[in-house]
Formats: structure tokens, C-alpha cells, sequence
């Protein structure tokens, strides 16, 4: 019996781990485009809501300015710009109402010292708060020192302006005349 051996070849080269190592290589190719696919689709889904929302908030801001304009042009005109100045007067009346002025007189009283009575009080309601100008006189220097420092400790005045201080007018049994603004806090 005769065998047909051919020496001159090389032997038989598997090629299995290849075709594993690709085939392995194909799945893990094929799941990570599959979580990819996935993360794009879900990307591109949020990015049309948003884009869905945005020019609905779009539509209601031309919505709002269209509204805002008309609103602005009505206002402009002459017989509405009258009603809007009387709404503005009206609304000041309404603060100034609203204002406790029997409490700022009390704190007054209470921290003006002896021997010092107000000639002119000029108050003046400006958000909240009051700007007062006082004219005041006394009838001692001490009373002077007095008011001084009473203004400077006190709680319920701020910001103390000393516009200006001298003898008082003729005829007059004070000692001393001053002028002064300062600003009710209401504390």
C-alpha cells in the first residue's frame, strides 16, 4: 500500500483562536453599537423635547412682547398717560397713609432733649423711609450738646446732616437756632 505523503508542505495551521478572537470581538463590537445606538437615540429624543419646549417658551415671549407693546402704545396715548399719572398720585397717597407718622412724632419726642422744642419739621416720604428736616432751637448750650448726641444714639434717625447752626433770631429767648436733616428708619 502506497501512502501520498507530500514532505515539501508545511503541516496544518489552525486558525480557530483567530476566528474566536474575531467572532468574540464582533459581539462586544456589536453590544457596545447597540448601548451606542441606544445613547444617541435617547440624546436625540431630550434634544427635541427641549427643542419642542424652547420654541413654545419662544411663541410665549412674542406672545408677551406683542402684549407688552400694545400695552405700551395704549399707556402713550394723552387721555390714558392723565389716568396714569392720578394711579401714580393715588398709589403715593396710599404709601404715605400707610406710613406710622404718630410713631415717628413719638420717637421725636423722645429723643429730643430738655431745653430743645422744633421750630420747622419738613418731612418728606421717600421708599419706606422718611427725610426729615429739622429747624430747631434751645435754650442752653448743654441742651445743644444734648441734641446732638441724642440724634447720634438714636435708633429710630439715621444719617444726620447738620445744614446749618447759629444765634437765633431777634426777639427770641433761645440761645441757640439749628438746621439739620435726617432720615426715619421706624426702628
Amino acid at each position: 500500500m502506497y501512502v501520498r505523503l507530500n514532505l515539501a508542505t508545511k503541516p496544518l495551521v489552525s486558525h480557530r483562536r483567530f476566528l474566536l478572537g474575531a467572532a468574540l470581538m464582533g459581539v462586544l463590537g456589536s453590544v457596545l453599537f447597540a448601548l451606542l445606538g441606544w445613547r444617541f437615540y435617547a440624546l436625540r429624543k431630550a434634544d427635541e423635547d427641549y427643542r419642542a419646549r424652547l420654541g413654545t417658551i419662544q411663541q410665549e415671549m412674542s406672545q408677551l412682547q406683542n402684549q407688552r407693546n400694545d400695552l405700551e402704545r395704549f399707556f402713550a396715548k394723552d387721555e390714558n398717560r392723565n389716568l396714569q399719572e392720578r394711579a401714580k398720585f393715588i398709589g403715593d397717597v396710599i404709601e404715605a397713609r400707610s406710613f406710622n407718622w404718630t410713631k415717628m412724632f413719638m420717637d421725636l419726642e423722645h429723643t429730643l432733649p430738655a431745653g430743645v422744642h422744633v421750630v420747622k419739621i419738613e418731612p418728606k416720604l421717600q421708599r419706606g423711609s422718611v427725610s426729615v428736616k429739622f429747624a430747631v432751637a434751645g435754650s442752653s448750650q448743654e441742651a445743644k450738646l444734648g441734641l446732638l448726641k441724642a440724634f447720634e444714639d438714636s435708633k429710630s434717625f439715621t444719617h444726620i446732616e447738620l445744614l446749618s447752626a447759629g444765634l437765633p433770631k431777634q426777639g427770641s429767648s433761645d440761645v441757640f437756632e439749628a438746621e439739620f436733616t435726617a432720615i426715619y428708619t421706624g426702628i
